[in-house]
């Protein structure tokens, strides 16, 4: 892995961190630090690598148009139960879980959070997998 951690900016750090604490449970990630003006997250055991933060400038967060967090499930139903559970604490659906034609066997759903930021889950699945689906 090339970077040590991701930060989102927001206006609103209590409710952020709610929603990040159910979102992030769904794939076993883990609030490890709060602050007042920051929260970080991580597996357990691990350092925290991705922070929900009061910019430090004073000024309102905002997201970036074409800039996401991608991430990469354990499986289909890690990222099924991911997207229904951003949905749920309010985030926004971006793209509903599903096969995507650009890569094959490639299985994700897209969400933004409280302040815009957009998120992307992920897997690749086997093939007997992707046939399920494509049957359903």
């Amino acid at each position: 892995m090339f970077y040590t951690g991701l930060c989102f900016g927001t206006n609103d750090l209590e409710k952020s961190g709610f929603f990040y604490d159910a979102v992030f449970k769904t794939i076993n990630v883990i609030r490890h630090q709060t602050t007042d003006n920051e929260i970080g997250y991580g597996f357990s055991g691990q350092e925290e690598c991705f922070w929900i933060i009061k910019p430090f400038n004073k000024e309102n967060a905002t997201n970036g148009n074409g800039s996401q967090m991608i991430i990469t499930a354990n499986s289909k139903e890690h990222v099924d139960l991911f997207y229904s559970t951003a949905l749920e604490f309010g985030g926004l659906d971006e793209g509903k879980p599903g096969l995507r034609d650009h890569t094959p066997n490639y299985y994700g759903a897209y969400i933004r959070d409280l302040d815009g930021n957009k998120i992307h889950i992920y897997i690749i699945l086997q093939n007997n997998m992707k046939k399920k689906i494509t049957n359903d």
